[in-house]
């Protein structure tokens, strides 16, 4: 259940996967006519359905909060867990909403209402599985094209001939230190701290990748990560995440200070 899972934290996404949702539970009653919809007319359906496909809608983007909790809880990672997690706790709130709408708006002042057993044995089992599969499709859809989306932004340190390199996007970087004829780089997976050794020159890593800055002759930064300065004994360095500290030569002092300033506004 640790296996990771696609997922897309963006809001506007989920907007588009509610909407999916509310057209697709206004076809299912249209046309399916449970919960007595047969005893509306051709304009009462078009009036009164689309009701129930808003509702359906706001159920879903009213647990947002919870995914977010989720998703925060987790170091901003998504497993199957979590995805399984979610979709109980969508149609367990489903249910709770439905149940309301039916015996305090279809049902009010009205006799013998559907009991619990069998509205949700005969209407909302049979109903859920057939609406659920736009919800799961749409998040999925959603979190493989992010994952697409994410690799195509991800930068490549090459090793040099055979030698493994390494794939990431650029703000998991941290820094990269000259080591004989290796580079050790540090960085961020899934928000834990890394380092790997690939065999090439910080000389050459230096002039693939313009956006890290050099404040040492063995020490390459990446700008997204600065937290501070910091001065010991009239010696210079700067503070990264994870609080690891990197020397600044004074030869590379006025450039780096002025691109950490640009960087930071």
């Amino acid at each position: 259940m640790r296996k990771s899972f696609p997922f897309d934290p963006s809001l506007k996404h989920h907007l588009f996967i509610a909407l999916g949702l509310a057209l697709w539970i206004f076809a299912f009653l249209y046309f399916t006519e449970p919960l007595d919809v047969n005893e509306f007319g051709d304009v009462e359906k078009l009036i009164y359905l689309p009701f129930y496909g808003l509702g359906g809608a706001l159920a879903y983007l009213s647990i947002m909060p919870m995914q977010r909790w989720i998703w925060n809880k987790n170091n901003q990672q998504w497993f199957l867990k979590s995805e399984v997690l979610f979709l109980l706790a969508f149609i367990l709130w489903a249910l709770i909403v439905t149940r309301s709408v039916y015996l305090y708006v279809v049902m009010v002042n009205e006799p013998n209402p559907y009991t619990l057993d069998y509205y949700l044995l005969h209407i909302f089992l049979p109903s859920i599985s057939i609406l659920l599969p736009i919800v799961v499709i749409g998040r999925w859809g959603f979190g493989k094209y992010r994952e697409k989306k994410m690799e195509d932004q991800k930068i490549e340190i090459k090793g040099e001939g055979t030698y493994e390199g390494l794939r990431l996007l650029l703000n998991d970087l941290v820094s990269i230190k000259a080591d004989d004829n290796y580079v050790e780089v540090t960085y961020l997976n899934n928000g834990e701290l890394k380092k790997q050794l690939i065999r090439n020159r910080l000389s050459k890593v230096a002039e693939s990748f313009p956006d890290l800055l050099q404040t040492h002759r063995s020490h390459l930064v990446n700008p997204y990560h600065f937290k501070q300065w910091k001065n010991t004994s009239g010696k210079l360095s700067m503070v990264l995440h994870s609080e690891i500290e990197v020397p600044v030569s004074r030869s590379f002092t006025t450039p780096v200070k002025q691109a950490i300033q640009l960087a930071t506004k």
